[in-house]
């Protein structure tokens, strides 16, 4: 099992930019990926990006335009999400996962508010 910690985010005015970290411990070994979902106020969850833990390929959601950028640090088991040009609209609650076979490890969450 892997425990998640996610950091960053918080309130941003629009325009600005944020990083989002989740640092991983436990088994994390066995990670086959990483990710970010984000969940804003009365909406489904959403795919953010993903990225492949040996091999560093990454995956967007259809809706994620260039501004998010998807990075980890193998040797500090911690994955980022760089966001730039921040608007109203991305404002949610961010959640990274890691993926061990076909079970997903959830952390905690972390809000990010987007002033405007």
């Amino acid at each position: 099992q892997v425990q998640l910690v996610e950091s960053g985010g918080g309130l941003v005015q629009t325009g600005g930019s944020t990083r989002l970290s989740c640092v991983a411990s436990g088994l994390t070994m066995s990670m086959y990926s990483m990710g970010w979902y984000r969940q804003a106020p009365g909406k489904e969850r959403e795919f953010v990006a993903a990225i492949n833990w040996n091999s560093g390929r990454t995956y967007y959601g259809d809706s994620m335009d260039g501004r998010f950028t998807i990075s980890r640090d193998n040797a500090e088991n911690t994955m980022y999400l760089q966001v730039s040009n921040l608007a109203p609209e991305d404002t949610a609650v961010y959640y990274c996962y890691a993926r061990i076979s076909s079970r997903l490890s959830w952390g905690q969450g972390t809000q990010v508010t987007v002033s405007s």
